[in-house]
């Protein structure tokens, strides 16, 4: 097998990449057309393997090397301020992608299509990036499929030319479902190695991005659902691991692309980064529905005062992990200086209400982006078709532009933490309850005017408590309507909208 990153070969010619007949997505020799997705895909293997998340973390860190995709994701991602969810929605994606439902796969295809075409800006340098740019795109399943691949080598577990093949057929068939077409991926597996070698050897770029992700992201990383209100035991197992992900992630790197980013390379890494793939593949052998990736992500977002029949237990052992934490502050303190020592109250400051549900990409600032993360997350949790999508989006844009009417006093085009908490505002304008009024609409897909349980659940992920006695749990738009204007404007806690626009 030829070794990724170990050579540097010209890149293949948009002919050879998209020509037919070797341009269109097929299964490999011997490989039965219904084996590219579903079940019995290679990836739908891998995606349940627990080696594929350290997979996942290589491939996003060479995504964000691209600069395109750098630029891309400081401007206009929550992988900072809201990794969890992120993630999350990336797994989701991935499944419905490549699950054996036909239809849900192309509503996928064109749900992204629609998220992509609205990302598009310059970078630090002055270059333009857009996510639609097909050869960013094929940059990004390429990491996905070089990484799992890599993942094996160095677990000791090389895969077999066939088996290769198969899963390169996979991943070009995914991108094929994106593109509508063959895409700029090259037709055949020698091609893909040279096509690797070129970017990784001339593209690919020491970003801020890239940065962030393996040296600053772990040292902030805020804690899951599961272990919210743990920020001790939660900040000590951080401190641990970050540095050791971190150096493991940069170990498994191409050698050529950490040369020439200058990444460092720390002593011992390498065996520790093959100690980790080995161990980390033993737990292949537990039971299945011990390391299903949805069970162990729906654990994360656990809430222990959930409907979920699991979150009593976990309420108790959120319980322990407080008494543990509790004698962890005793031993080595790890609070942050003149943080209270209380449990937060109901109501937030204007600065903690702009940092924790404004500031949607953590980068200090309100700005389009920030209310577009918040549509974008709306529209993934509902599985929004157009013009719903559109008309959410759109309720967003109008008030973005009630707010930077009202708040950017310096005329930059941003509203700083300070210009909003200076201001103190009222948010409850005509836009915002446009916004509340969409979101109803959006939510309630019968369009009866109430929404019912399953409607709820759908974009709180829990049940619904509000019900009148005696019948069917029900929400009505004027009740749906104010509590969302006392979340938005009131700035109260204990409301469900905080595991929707606040948690990571």
């Amino acid at each position: 097998m030829t070794d990724p990153g170990g050579s540097s070969r010209p890149q293949p010619t948009r002919s050879e990449a998209t020509g037919q007949p070797g341009g269109s997505a097929r299964p490999g020799p011997g490989v039965p057309p219904g084996a590219m997705f579903g079940p019995g895909s290679q990836f739908h293997r891998f995606f349940n393997d627990p080696r594929w998340a350290l997979a996942m973390l290589r491939a996003t860190v060479l995504e964000a090397a691209h600069p395109q995709v750098g630029a891309a994701l400081i401007d206009n991602s929550t992988f900072v301020a809201h990794p969890w969810r992120r993630l999350r929605n990336t797994l989701v994606s991935l499944q419905r992608m490549f699950g054996t439902d036909d239809h849900a796969r192309q509503r996928e295809a064109a749900r992204l299509n629609r998220l992509h075409a609205r990302l598009s800006g310059t970078d630090t340098r002055r270059r333009r990036y857009h996510a639609m740019d097909p050869q960013v795109r094929a940059w990004v399943v390429a990491t996905l499929f070089e990484s799992s691949v890599t993942m094996c080598r160095l677990s000791g577990q090389p895969l077999d030319q066939a088996t290769m093949e198969q899963l390169y057929a996979e991943f070009r068939a995914f991108l094929a479902a994106l593109e509508d077409g063959p895409g700029q991926l090259p037709p055949t597996l020698p091609e893909f190695w040279s096509y690797y070698d070129h970017m990784v050897a001339e593209v690919l770029e020491n970003t801020e991005a890239m940065r962030i992700i393996l040296y600053k992201l772990f040292d902030h990383i805020p804690a899951p659902p599961l272990l919210d209100g743990l920020p001790t035991v939660w900040a000590a197992g951080r401190a641990l691991a970050g540095p050791v992900v971190s150096a493991i992630t940069v170990a498994s790197l191409p050698e050529p692309f950490r040369r020439r980013a200058g990444l460092p390379e720390v002593p011992g890494a390498r065996t520790l980064m093959q100690s980790t793939y080995t161990a980390v593949g033993l737990a292949r052998f537990l039971p299945d529905e011990w390391i299903r990736t949805e069970t162990l992500t729906g654990l994360l977002y656990l809430s222990p005062d959930g409907d979920d029949p699991r979150a009593a237990a976990f309420g108790a052992l959120r319980e322990r992990m407080k008494q543990a934490g509790a004698f962890v502050r005793l031993v080595t303190p790890l609070s942050t200086p003149g943080a209270p020592a209380s449990p937060a109250a109901p109501r937030r400051s204007a600065a903690e209400f702009f940092t924790e549900v404004l500031d949607q990409t953590g980068d200090g600032y309100l700005e389009w982006p920030d209310l577009a993360a918040m549509a974008r997350e709306i529209s993934s949790r509902l599985d929004l078709d157009e013009p719903q999508e559109t008309r959410l989006y759109d309720a967003y844009a109008a008030w973005w532009r009630e707010l930077q009417a009202a708040l950017d006093a310096d005329g930059d085009g941003r509203v700083s933490r300070q210009e909003y908490a200076a201001a103190v505002p009222s948010l409850a304008g005509p836009a915002l309850i446009r916004v509340a009024e969409v979101l109803f609409d959006v939510t309630d897909k019968d369009g009866n005017q109430v929404i019912d349980e399953d409607e709820y659940r759908a974009l709180f992920r829990t049940g619904l408590r509000r019900s009148v006695a005696g019948s069917a749990p029900r929400y009505t738009r004027s009740a749906f309507v104010k509590d969302f204007l006392s979340f938005m404007s009131g700035r109260l806690r204990s409301s469900p909208y905080d595991p929707l626009l606040t948690k990571a």
